[in-house]
This record gives structure tokens, sequence and C-alpha cells, in this order.
């Protein structure tokens, strides 16, 4: 027998309350030293192999043996990820399992709790509840095999404090799994851990990054590290006396925690809204924050990612079932979670924060919901708010919608699709409103007819002007906000023209007198294309007045002015006045009625260029929509030198954009939109290869970020002319247009699709909507 050390010894004695037999004490003494002897030679197998995969051969039959089980797996976590994979040999051939790490698994509840586990038999559903309510076991194993698994062992693999993987032997073969195996399996872990810190590349503390960048001397760091309170310090510190970029901080973070690491990006992040919102000021102490991308896919970003029993509570009140984990720096957090870091510390306030303190007030004083002030603190930051959110993701119109027996829903329009941005307590939707209402000088006390307004904030010293539009439901009443574009006119050469109507437009534009029409729905970009024209066309000689509702983007040299139908200073009267001021260009903002349609005529005849819009879907049907209004059809044909017809689409995201060989059925499209005998000019070549968004930061995973103009120019040839005097048919109008050389918005929108701007599936909502 081999000679025992006296530790040993005293150990067994130790752990042993009732007294045993000398017998007992050597066959455990026994069977303590046979343990020694096999950890040592898993420690020499993990020195002879560079990656566990390798060694894993040669490992399991000797844990196997350790336990006294039938079988085990080793999950390990993948890289930058949130989720484990166990990795099988079988001939040639490796098989994976992987399971994301939540709740959900065993393996996935150790990995989350970092805390060992013992489970007598996982098919008792109630002894898994016990521990954590959403924990299940995967019996699809054994289901496709003969093996039943009877008991558990799980521990998880950590190293540094970060969770790396995690070990689960199966079937004891004589009793159950005890607290022996327990300490057994954690002595093993951590062996495993220093392997897998290798593997991994990861760095036995959270800045060792910065030393291996030389960005640091490793002596200076230990002396911060002892010096700091905690991280939030010790990271100002490093940014501020050291001036390491906060970028390379992150890294080091990525690269410690093994999760990815996110900064802070407002434009494709915001903060996740479910029903169970977390209380803001313990997320700010636990230095957490729950954001959400495009596609509403929730992201917990910690500061410490390695904290379980914090990220266990997090998960426990979202009450989510997948979501992703990121690092992020201390003041990254706290931004997302609306406190300004920055210059700009005067701020509305955080949405959550704002929204837990109206949630009080509406439980304190539930019998006065009909009194509360419009002028509250907190419903004033709360408009603000909302307001602030939507400039600054770009979004083009913002809902607040009243829905009965439930919260109010904000939503906000980005890139010409709605997204839910929050809810509000219903308690307070008749205190929003009337705020909205104060704001626009509206009618407070009216709530009955719709009513119409515009508001002006402040965001980052610059002045923003909203369009307020309010309209009574069954549910209350709700409000549409649209933000008005902000700044000078659009180059005309950024408008994305094809060159074929961008000629056609320049020839067009420099006549001295006609009228031109941009024609579209609302919000499809009319009012910028007519001041990218009148850019091109404002020149020291020429005399501009525009008559706009509202007046949204201004330039110098333009005499523009704002109609007020309230007061009677309607469209058809501002142009009656502009002709008595010298004109040479006149712009309309829109031709709403046979008035202001015949007036805009009768100026066009009488030797001035006049520019306006109308709601309408294509240009043929512009013609005769203006000839059911009542205008005389050879003083249209006579004043009308072309129309413009437009909409804006879905561009595709520079950055993830791939290239990729057309399917048939997008070939047959294209050729059956644009017509064959025309492909020649748009570049058409076999094989067509398309553009799609493959999803990614960028532009929140969605495939597209930005939007683009699609056109339809019709031109007044004398062959149109001789159909608009005989009142055609619109097709008569569209077949004649189309053979002088119109090409209509689906075929503008399939020549940018061969372009790459964007994708077949836009063009075919525009060709639906015809």
């Amino acid at each position: 027998m081999k000679p025992v050390s006296s530790a040993i010894v005293n150990s067994i004695i130790n752990r042993e309350i009732q007294p045993i037999t000398e017998e007992a004490l050597y066959r455990m003494i026994n069977d303590q030293v046979r343990q020694d002897d096999l950890l040592k030679k898993i420690d020499s197998y993990l020195e002879q192999h560079e990656t566990l995969m390798d060694a894993y051969q040669k490992l399991e039959p000797i844990i196997l043996k350790l336990f006294g089980a039938e079988r085990m797996s080793i999950f390990q976590r993948r890289r930058q990820h949130q989720d484990l994979v166990a990795r099988f040999k079988t001939g040639n051939e490796i098989r994976e399992i992987k399971v994301a790490i939540s709740p959900q698994s065993i393996a996935g509840y150790v990995a989350l709790s970092q805390l060992p586990l013992i489970i007598n038999d996982p098919y008792n559903a109630e002894e898994l509840r016990e521990i954590h309510p959403r924990l299940k076991f995967a019996d699809k194993f054994d289901k496709s095999s003969s093996f039943k698994t009877k008991s558990i062992l799980c521990v998880p693999i950590m190293n540094a404090g970060v969770i790396l993987g995690v070990m689960q032997v199966i079937n004891k073969q004589r009793g159950d799994f005890n607290d022996a195996d327990l300490r057994l399996g954690k002595g093993l872990a951590d062996m495993l851990g220093n392997k897998f810190r290798f593997e991994l590349d990861g760095t036995k503390q959270p800045f060792q990054y910065l030393v291996h960048r030389n960005l640091i001397q490793e002596s200076v760091l230990d002396q911060l590290i002892e010096s700091c309170k905690d991280q939030k310090h010790l990271i100002q510190r490093l940014t501020s006396e050291h001036r390491i970029p906060e970028n390379e901080i992150g890294q080091a973070l990525s690269i410690h925690y093994q999760v990815p690491w996110l900064d802070y990006l407002p434009d494709k992040y915001h903060l996740f809204q479910n029903e169970s919102r977390l209380n803001v000021s313990y997320l700010k102490r636990n230095l957490v924050a729950v954001i959400a991308d495009a596609r509403e896919n929730p992201i917990v970003v910690m500061a410490e990612p390695n904290n379980a029993a914090l990220l266990m509570e997090v998960e426990s009140a979202l009450g989510i079932e997948q979501y992703e984990i990121s690092v992020g720096l201390p003041n990254t957090v706290l931004q997302y979670l609306g406190e300004a870091t920055g210059g700009d510390s005067k701020g509305p306030g955080e949405m959550d924060e704002i929204l837990d303190e109206i949630s009080t007030s509406s439980d304190d004083h539930e019998e006065m919901v009909d009194e509360l002030s419009d002028d509250a603190p907190a419903v004033v930051r709360l408009v603000s708010r909302i307001l602030h959110d939507a400039k600054r993701i770009n979004a083009s119109d913002i809902h607040i919608d009243a829905e009965k027996g439930g919260p109010t829903r904000v939503r906000m329009r980005v890139d010409g699709v709605c997204r839910d941005i929050t809810q509000l307590p219903a308690s307070h939707h008749s205190a929003v409103i009337a705020r909205i209402k104060i704001m626009a000088n509206l009618n407070i006390a009216e709530k009955r007819v719709p009513q119409d307004g515009k508001l002006a904030f402040r965001m980052q010293g610059k002045p923003v002007e909203v369009r307020v539009a309010t309209i009574p439901t069954v549910a209350g009443e709700g409000v549409v906000m649209r933000i008005l574009a902000a700044g000078g006119a659009m180059p005309m050469d950024k408008m994305n023209l094809s060159p074929r109507n961008t000629e056609m437009l320049k020839t067009m534009i420099v006549k001295p007198h006609g009228i031109l029409l941009v024609v579209g729905p609302t919000g499809s970009g009319k009012t910028t294309t007519l001041h990218a024209i009148l850019g091109h066309l404002n020149t020291p000689e020429k005399k501009i007045w525009t008559a706009e509702d509202p007046v949204e983007i201004t330039q110098p040299g333009l005499q523009q002015v704002q109609v007020s139908p309230k007061i009677g200073f309607t469209f058809a009267s501002a142009l009656r006045a502009f002709l008595r001021a010298d004109p040479d260009i006149i712009l309309i903002g829109e031709m709403r009625d046979k008035e202001t349609a015949h007036a805009g005529i009768e100026a066009s005849l009488t030797g001035h260029l006049v520019l306006s819009t109308l709601h309408t879907n294509s240009a043929p049907e512009t013609i005769t929509r203006l000839l059911d209004l009542g205008l005389d059809p050879v003083n249209f044909s006579d004043a009308c030198v072309g129309i413009l017809a437009q909409r804006l689409i879905r561009t595709l995201c520079k950055n993830c954009k791939e290239e990729y060989p057309a399917t048939d059925a997008e070939v047959g499209f294209v050729k059956r939109q644009y017509g064959e005998d025309k492909l020649e000019e748009i570049g058409y070549k076999e094989p067509l290869m398309l553009h799609r968004g493959k999803g990614c930061d960028e532009c929140g995973g969605t495939g597209y970020k930005g939007r683009t103009g699609v056109h339809e120019l019709l031109t007044m040839t004398p062959e149109l002319r001789a159909l608009v005097y005989k009142e055609a048919a619109v097709t008569a109008m569209a077949k004649q247009a189309t053979s002088d050389g119109m090409r209509t918005l689906v075929q503008d929108g399939l020549y940018k699709v061969l372009k790459g701007d964007t994708d077949i599936a836009q063009v075919q909502i525009i060709s639906g909507a015809e």
C-alpha cells in the first residue's frame, strides 16, 4: 500500500460525523489516493494537448472512473456568444450540441447562475421547478436512444470569475451523487478552467489586454487597481490620466468576460420596453441597462457581466426567454439609462425614470385622475423626452394612440416604418395630450373635433418644428406629430434621379414659363424635391416667391411665405399677391382646390414658372385629377411642362449589403415589370446579380438604412397634348407617355435595384400599391 499523507487522513476524518471502523477508514483512504492519482493523470493529459477537444478522448474514461458514472459531457462557452457547445467525436466526424445560457436547460442554468447542481431525478418536474420556475430537462437525447438519464452532477467551469463552460456527469452507478462528488467536481472544474482560459484567449483580470497592447505598464495597472475603490473609478482614471481610448478598454473587457462590447449607439438601440419594467435607480446602482435593436431583440448591457446573482435577478424581472448579454463601460450604461455624461446634462430625463415617477403618482392618486395637472413636472419632461427621442432616432412622425382599457402606445415612424417605442399609463393620457395642446397653442377644452397646430422645441441649441394634429377616437384623443425637416435644400445631384430623368427635368425647369407638378402621397419627399429644384434655379437674376404650409426648408434668396387658412390667407390668395410682386418663379405648396389650381394655371400662362404639388398616385393620373377639378383641358395642356411622380423606398445598408445571384422568380419579375425590350437601358446582364442586406449593428439587424426616391417623369409632348385636349382615358395617356420616354415608378425602382441601392422586396411594395 502507498504511504498516505496525514493531510489526507485528517481531511477524511474531519468529513465524517459518525464513528467509522479501521477497515472503512483505510478503504476511504485508498479511494482518496485513487482520486489523487486520477486527477494527476488528468492534469498531465491537459498539459500534453493544445486543446480540450484533443484531450477529451483520453479524459472521458478517466473522469467517468473518477465519479463511477456512466456518461459525461463538457460544454464549452462559444467565444463572444451567449451559449454553450458540447462536442463529441464519432468516427471521423464531430457532433455538436448547442445550449443557450438560460434557465431553460440544466447546463444553461448552471452557466447562468454559476452554481453547481445535483439533480437526483431530472424527470421530476417539481424538483426542477424548485430550483427555477423555467428549468426543464431536455429528454430528446434519451428518446432518440435506449439510454435513460437518472441523475446529474453539473458544475460550472470558471476562471478569474468568468464562466467558461459546464461539466455534466450523468448516472452514478452506486448510490446518488453527494457532497464529496460536488467537491471533486469543483476541483476538476478548476483544472479545466485553467485550460479553457488559454483556449479562449482570455485574460486573468479585466484590463490585462491593455498591458498586452502596451497601452499601460503592468506595474502601473496593478497600482491603479489597488488604489481605485471600484471598476468605474478605475476606468475613469484609465481614460483621463492615461489617455487610453474607450474602445480599447471595451475590447479588454470583452476579451476578459467573453461577451461582446457595446458602445453608446442611440441611433441603433433603444431602451427595451415590456410589462415588467425594472426600477431605474436599481439599474443605475448596479450599472445594468436593458436595450433592444430595431427588431426588438433584447440585450442586457452590464458593466460586470460575470455578476451571476445580478444577472439572475434581471433575468427573473424581465420574464423573457431569449436575450443577449454585452459588456459596456459604466458611462455607456448610464447613457442608455438616460443619464447625461457629457456637456448636455440638462436633458428632460430618462424615459423609464419619468414613467416610474408618473406611475408612482398615479398609484398614490387613483381617485384624482381627472384632476392631474398638465404642467406636472413628470408630464412636462415626458413629452419633452418623447420629442427628443424622436429627433435623435430621425423619426418623421410620432403617434400617441389611446387604447380602450389599456395603456397609451407611443410609436414612431423611422425610414417609413412604424415601431413601438414605449407605453404610457392610461391614467396620464389626458395630461400628456393637454401638455402637447398647450405647446401647440390648441384649445385644451375642445376634445370633440380634430385640431391642427404647430409647436417648437430646442435640441442641442437648434430649434425643431413639429406639426401637431389631434383626432378624437372612441378610446380618447389621439395625437400625430410630424417633425418638420430643417436646414437647407438638397442638391439636385443628391436626389438619385436616373440620368434620363435628370436631363429631362433640367430641360423643363429652364423654361421661362409653365407649370411643373411634383406628385405623390404624404411623406414621399415632394417638398424636398421642390426645394432641390429651387436650389438649382436660385440665382441673383431670378425673383422667387414660395407659399408653403408649413415652411420647412429655408433658402437664402427666396421670399418664403407661411399661409394661414384660419385668417383667410390661403394658397390662392398668396398666389394672387405674388403676381403683383414681380415674380419669375412661384412655388405653391399644394393645389388643394379648383381655385388654387386655376390660379396656378393662369400664372403659368402669363409668363411665370410655377411649381406645385398634388396628392396623386402616378403622373398620368394627375392630369385626369386636375381635369376633374374643372380645369380647361386646352389651358392645362398648354401650361403643363411636366409631372414628376415619386415615392420613397428603403435603401440597403452600405455596411452589410452583399451581392448574390438572382433567383428565377426575381429574374422573371425584372423582365416582366421593366419590359424585356428595354432591359439594355438599365445595364441588364445575365447571370443577373442583385444585392441584399445581411443585417448588422449599423442598421440594427434590418439590412436597411435610409431611404431614396423612385421617380416617374412625364413630359408634355404634342402627342400627349392632343390626348389631353380630348380628355382621353388614363391608360391611353400612360401608354403615350411611356412611348415618349417616361419610365414608371416600378421601372425606376428596378433601375435602382440593379444599381445596388435597394432590393426587389421594396419595388414589390410599389408595384403592389399601384
